[in-house]
């Protein structure tokens, strides 16, 4: 555990209110949550953004030390995660971007959370569509199958694929250099391969009466995680005895959590999660 994870988990407990935490997805730092944590503990929740293993408290420093992110998996994270939430008196809503989103949803097939969002998540096993656009987003890790073990960083046309497509040449600019770091290139081989490994770590207990509530949310514009696998995760997620719902946020990329919209996509989950905890 960080030092950042014990002063979060710290003040959560302290606060006496129901927390919410937040879970990132690759290339990016829980310091990509910092406006959604302010505007959830305006609107009287405890907000706790968690770290991944390693996790480096600055963006300068991940980019100084890329190989701390090397040789993370799915399963190392949501173990540690899991732990993590553990240490919180409250059962927590969770709310997760990208490979955060598949974080999300694995904690709450765990049992783990009271209401979940997953935002443009990472798609599991029985997710089966390939769309082209996820593919070619990805393929910085997966063209090279040493970057398996490796950390492997973004270009700023790579990130302007993947992550900020729907927003100006300089605001993708601002945010490649404000938000973008090195990311384990693992969990990426772990998706891709999923649906061909019957043991993968990228899995989902999708039908666990304890999920509770799961809100997915999808950006319209997104090449890393399009509809068609929100939709899928979606479909696969509905046979839950729990609710399941999904929204389309139009006009929206893969930044959707971190660009100037931010704010649109915070109040869709913070409705959510309001009906529930």
């Amino acid at each position: 555990m960080t030092t950042h994870d014990e002063d979060v988990i710290e003040r959560a407990n302290a606060a006496d209110r129901t927390p919410v935490v937040f879970v990132h997805g690759l290339w990016l730092l829980p310091s990509s949550w910092d406006r959604w944590a302010e505007h959830f503990e305006r609107a009287g929740y405890a907000p706790v953004s968690l770290s991944w293993p390693d996790d480096p408290g600055t963006v300068e420093e991940a980019n100084r030390h890329p190989e701390v992110f090397a040789g993370k998996t799915v399963g190392q994270v949501a173990d540690h995660l899991a732990g993590l939430i553990g240490g919180l008196k409250r059962k927590p809503a969770v709310i997760g971007h990208s490979f955060g989103g598949l974080l999300t949803q694995i904690l709450a097939g765990r049992g783990l959370s009271a209401a979940s969002v997953a935002i443009d998540p990472a798609p599991f096993r029985g997710v089966l569509p390939l769309p082209v656009s996820s593919l070619r987003s990805a393929a910085p890790v997966l063209t090279n199958p040493a970057n398996r073990n490796r950390a492997v960083p973004l270009t700023f046309d790579q990130f302007r694929y993947a992550f900020a497509n729907a927003v100006s040449e300089e605001e993708a600019r601002q945010l490649y250099e404000t938000f973008a770091v090195p990311a384990p290139g693992a969990p990426l081989f772990q998706a891709a391969t999923a649906n061909l490994n019957p043991w993968t770590e990228a899995k989902v207990d999708t039908e666990n009466p304890e999920r509770g509530p799961l809100l997915i949310v999808s950006g319209e514009k997104d090449h890393t995680v399009p509809w068609a696998l929100s939709n899928a995760s979606y479909r696969r997620q509905r046979r839950n005895p729990g609710i399941t719902e999904i929204i389309e946020i139009k006009g929206r990329g893969h930044a959707l959590t971190i660009d100037h919209g931010w704010q649109e996509v915070a109040d869709t989950a913070l409705a959510f999660v309001r009906r529930f905890v």
